[in-house]
């Protein structure tokens, strides 16, 4: 029996406009609103995430957030 879908948590969420602009486009292309897939993503995140791929994007992103923040 599948687990029942309930969205428990709400949070405020301060995101860039190139990473809402890109949850937006995955959540219409997968037919999911913008909660349901960030659920999706997070639920699922070791299996639709390369590690090697996510330490390098990782470290590039924490080197520009000072300059980014400006």
């Amino acid at each position: 029996m599948p687990k029942r879908f309930r969205l428990t948590r709400r949070f405020p969420v301060a995101m860039t406009e190139e990473g809402y602009r890109r949850l937006k486009k995955f959540s219409t292309d997968a037919g999911l609103d913008e909660g349901e897939a960030l659920s999706f993503l997070f639920e699922n995140f070791n299996s639709v995430m390369n590690e090697e791929n996510l330490t390098a994007r990782l470290r590039l992103f924490n080197a520009e957030l000072e300059s980014r923040k400006r």
